[in-house]
């Protein structure tokens, strides 16, 4: 789910078939079916980012595991999961919201100072209307500002923690039955 956004061939993976003789210790059975199409839910376009990030936030938030560990772009976090800027191997440390999305709320630490390492940009970071192909026709558009809200503090205790980075993107929970439902 966790893929870069653009259809550029840099952007653009591999079929999993073509590689996985180089990795015979790796089991790509999870690989979506569709890998590496930039058509369908992994189209260019701010839509399918938007839905493919509310599917992998409610993906992480169900994991039974207490760390997850994700490889990911800045691309995809900024707009897809978190709405916020990521510096080359920065991270930031985000709380699970409460609600259908499995938004996020960053950790004071990380947000003040600009990522963990004090190296992106502070503040939220949302898609701009002209970043994708076909963001002229995109009523989506409006969706994205939603998650505008202001979280105020969420309280420490059996929360899912998630960690984030330019090429990391960890969840630890305190308590596993959070993501039990």
């Amino acid at each position: 789910m966790a893929i870069e956004n653009s259809d550029k061939p840099c952007d653009t993976g591999t079929p999993a078939h073509i590689f996985s003789s180089d990795f015979p210790d790796f089991n790509f059975d999870s690989v979506f079916p569709e890998y590496p199409a930039k058509s369908g839910r992994w189209a260019y376009s701010l839509a399918a980012i938007t839905q493919r990030g509310i599917d992998c936030r409610r993906w992480l938030k169900s994991r039974p595991e207490k760390v997850v560990v994700v490889v990911s772009h800045s691309g995809f976090l900024r707009v897809g999961v978190s709405h916020t800027r990521f510096a080359n191997a920065d991270y930031r440390v985000f709380d699970f919201v409460d609600d259908d999305e499995a938004s996020l709320q960053e950790w004071k630490t990380t947000e003040e100072r600009g990522g963990g390492m004090g190296k992106s940009q502070k503040g939220m970071a949302y898609a701009e209307p002209l970043e994708f192909p076909d963001s002229q026709n995109d009523d989506t558009r409006s969706n994205t500002k939603a998650s505008e809200e202001v979280v105020e503090e969420v309280p420490r205790g059996n929360e899912l923690r998630v960690t984030m980075n330019h090429q990391l993107y960890a969840s630890d929970l305190s308590n596993p039955s959070t993501c039990d439902g």
